[in-house]
């Protein structure tokens, strides 16, 4: 399944904005599309202390007892996965899709992403998972994890699913943005999307350098591109040209100058992101 889109689900209510997007990312690259599901078998129920407590039964039985419930556990989870699924493929068939693959692992979801990031050429994800509280602002910590750790692009999502139409990138000069910019110039992903660039900074000969080379590089590859060299707080200056400029899929580099750094992978999560209703795609 190399170079396959790939698309982690659970039964988040994120999921199926997972799904729409992965389609839409499988159509736009041309790229074959894999759903997989993880079933975490480690143990749930902590061994119990129970001396003293002979009364409720011998030590040995009652952990048998708590081996069963574990194991029926796992069964449940696995056939929720499966349904989960048969739901998703059917739901990417009726986008278009026919090249598809369900895969169901065991393990964890970041460590099983790991192993299989040599076959992907784009993840796609939900910005919080299942087991993350629906009224907190802050990321999943396993996508935190998955950020850190993949060394693929990853394209976090919101509930819902839209056309983007204008993206824009977060650029710093940086090695990583400036790749950043060569494979969004190339990518088939936006496809008569406007592009636009913008430097959080002062306006310096260097920065107005480097947004000259950027928007040279996009529109050299045929796609509309504006830029805007603005100063300000990163996310709060970010978060209103994306207002102002109805910008539908925000593009960043996961390493980066500091500032730009903090924003993704930062020790607390900022606002811009916590609150996002729109895609992010982070490249590597």
């Amino acid at each position: 399944m190399s170079d396959r889109v790939l698309a982690a689900i659970d039964s988040s209510q994120f999921s199926e904005g997972v799904c729409d997007y992965a389609a839409w990312a499988a159509k736009a690259l041309n790229a074959p599309l894999s759903f997989i599901h993880t079933v975490d078998n480690h143990v749930q129920v902590a061994e119990p202390d129970l001396t003293g407590n002979l009364g409720l039964g011998t030590r040995e039985h009652l952990l048998e007892k708590l081996s069963g419930i574990e194991e029926q556990h796992a069964k449940v989870s696995r056939e929720r996965g499966r349904l989960l699924l048969d739901a998703a493929k059917e739901r990417a068939a009726n986008a278009g899709i026919a090249d598809l693959l369900c895969l169901q692992r065991n393990g964890t979801l970041v460590e099983t992403l790991v192993e299989n990031e040599k076959e992907v050429r784009l993840l796609v994800v939900g910005k919080r998972g299942e087991t993350a509280h629906q009224a907190s602002g802050h990321l999943g910590s396993n996508l935190e994890r998955v950020v850190r750790e993949m060394h693929r692009p990853i394209l976090m999502v919101p509930k819902q699913f839209t056309q983007p139409h204008n993206v824009m990138m977060a650029f710093d000069g940086s090695n990583t943005a400036r790749k950043g910019v060569e494979m969004l110039a190339k990518s088939p992903l936006f496809e008569g999307a406007t592009c636009h660039v913008v430097i959080v900074g002062a306006e310096t000969a260097e920065n107005r350098s480097q947004l000259a080379w950027a928007l040279e590089i996009l529109r050299e590859a045929g796609h509309t591109a504006e830029g805007a060299i603005r100063a300000g707080e990163v996310e709060e200056t970010l978060r209103t040209y994306k207002q102002d400029h109805d910008i539908d899929m925000l593009v960043m580099g996961a390493y980066g100058h500091s500032r730009i750094r903090h924003l993704l992978v930062g020790s607390t999560t900022t606002t811009m992101l916590r609150k996002a209703q729109l895609p992010v795609l982070i490249l590597r």
